[in-house]
């Protein structure tokens, strides 16, 4: 479980394709406090850490994973934003997010509001209920709020400290990001369908 507040970027600094996994060496200011087996969210996707040491960490994207998540792209020097798991006594400043990408999306707007950005993405009709104006989102692991929301589209701001310590400051027009639609929206959205 995460809250989808970034800790800390990472780069990629090496790729081993292995049949249909990837195995990515990330180098990161928080791999020297990971540990084999525990849970780090990479761009919204969670996922298991295989190696670490003082400057770097491992994980296995498996094809599940390729397939889902803008990892499919994934190339040395990609910059990706990084979280540890929530602790049960620590605060949940987000939102809660799984980790479990719901599907990628592409940014098709970006707007520079001098020391603050607006950045709009298209959406699928099949998706669209779950995203409703001021309701929570989580765009490469960062929880954000939507607002105009239409049926094909929703935009987020991002303020100076999200865009300086996130991959945020890094996307344009056109690239694909992660998306994770809010847990609790999704079950009721079930639910109703009942």
């Amino acid at each position: 479980m995460f809250t989808g507040i970034i800790e800390s970027t990472g780069i990629v600094k090496a790729l081993d394709k292995k049949g249909k996994n990837i195995n990515i060496i990330v180098k990161s200011p928080i791999s020297r406090y990971l540990r084999v087996d525990e849970s780090l969210c990479h761009n919204g996707v969670c996922l298991t850490i295989t190696h670490s040491d003082t400057l770097s960490h491992s994980v296995t994207l498996v094809n599940e994973t390729l397939q889902k998540s803008s990892f499919s792209n994934i190339i040395v020097g990609s910059i990706l934003n990084l979280e540890r798991s929530l602790k049960v006594n620590g605060r949940l400043d987000g939102h809660i997010v799984q980790g479990h990408v719901d599907c990628t999306t592409k940014c098709i707007n970006k707007i520079d509001n001098e020391n603050s950005w607006v950045f709009t993405f298209s959406i699928l009709e099949k998706f669209s209920n779950y995203v409703i104006e001021k309701g929570s989102i989580c765009v490469n692991g960062v929880s954000l709020t939507c607002f105009d929301v239409t049926p094909d589209s929703f935009s987020v701001a991002i303020i100076p400290h999200t865009f300086e310590n996130t991959n945020f400051k890094f996307l344009k027009i056109g690239d694909i990001v992660n998306i994770e639609f809010d847990i609790l929206g999704k079950y009721i959205q079930k639910a109703i369908q009942r």
